[in-house]
């Protein structure tokens, strides 16, 4: 017990930025774990000894379609549109080195306070540019990147003017040919707001996958949905043999209707899919072989642990 509360003594103490908004917590079951929260909300973990390690579950869905890219290990063109402590960008500069990628985020306070306390001059080919995600991406040139992802939230919510049908537009313009749209998104009972963005998303890029975790996907409770989109199929990937448990659900196909309309009760259903799997090792496999399909699919991961800032060192 004595030597338990001398390690909290001896732990670091947490970091505030500049505008009291944004904190730094040590996280007590990893030595190199920190978590970056905004008005007390959580918004990214960073292992600096690991930047492969992705502690969040949202952030596990983005790491499995980056490594899905192409041929897993060819270095990639990417802008992130919203930084936090640029948790996916580490990640991509350790699994795809020679990566260049640029990180659009309106947040000075906060991404000075990042810079002091988690270095990034040690993140290779990484830009970090403050201002907001819409100038930002306006102002790249057409098709120069592999990669547009977009994990932005103000307030917990996505700022209204990175989900509209123009935002959309610019994305593609910004991707090349083969390049996929990423974003994170938050919602819960009916999914009415998750509905409606992938419908507007979907009218701009029509080959997509939704991934999410059980009760979330089904609008039981609050939580993260991870959408990949791609206007080009990068040509047909079946699923492999697997000789685990593999269930295949099969729903009824929503009405044909106009897609992208924004009143999810006439608007063809983007979440109602007519493929589900429910096996998470086959997430990677899914990915590859659905980003292509012309259709939503829907792919179900496990509850798994989460950082709580409750387990403070004190």
């Amino acid at each position: 017990m004595a030597q338990r509360r001398t390690a909290r003594r001896d732990a670091p103490a947490v970091h505030r930025s500049a505008d009291g908004r944004a904190e730094l917590h040590p996280d007590p079951e990893r030595e190199h774990g920190w978590l970056l929260t905004v008005e007390g909300v959580p918004q990214s973990y960073v292992d600096l000894a690991d930047p492969t390690y992705l502690d969040f579950e949202y952030m596990r869905m983005m790491g499995d379609v980056v490594d899905c890219l192409g041929d897993g290990r060819a270095p990639l063109d990417v802008v992130h549109i919203g930084g936090g402590a640029c948790t996916l960008a580490r990640y991509v500069a350790a699994t795809r080195p020679g990566s260049r990628q640029l990180v659009l985020e309106p947040d000075a306070a906060l991404i000075n306070l990042v810079r002091e306390h988690l270095p990034l001059r040690s993140v290779r080919g990484l830009r970090v540019r403050i201002t907001d995600g819409r100038a930002g991406l306006a102002a790249l040139p057409d098709a120069c990147d592999d990669l547009v992802i977009l994990d932005a939230f103000a307030d917990t919510a996505i700022p209204r003017e990175l989900i509209c049908l123009e935002f959309c537009h610019d994305v593609r313009r910004v991707l090349r040919p083969a390049g996929v749209y990423l974003l994170n998104m938050a919602d819960g009972n009916r999914l009415e707001f998750a509905r409606r963005v992938t419908a507007t998303v979907r009218r701009i890029f029509p080959h997509t996958v939704l991934l999410a975790e059980p009760g979330v996907m089904r609008g039981r409770r609050f939580g993260n949905l991870v959408l990949a989109a791609s206007a080009a199929a990068p040509g047909p990937r079946p699923l492999p043999g697997h000789r685990g448990p593999v269930r295949l659900l099969r729903r009824r196909r929503p009405p044909a209707t106009e897609r992208g309309h924004l009143d999810p009760r006439t608007a063809q259903n983007p979440l109602r899919t007519p493929l589900a799997v429910r096996t998470p090792s086959f997430v990677g496999h899914l990915i590859k072989a659905c980003i292509g399909t012309g259709n939503p699919c829907m792919a179900w991961r496990p509850r798994v642990r989460r950082f709580s800032t409750s387990r403070s060192r004190s």
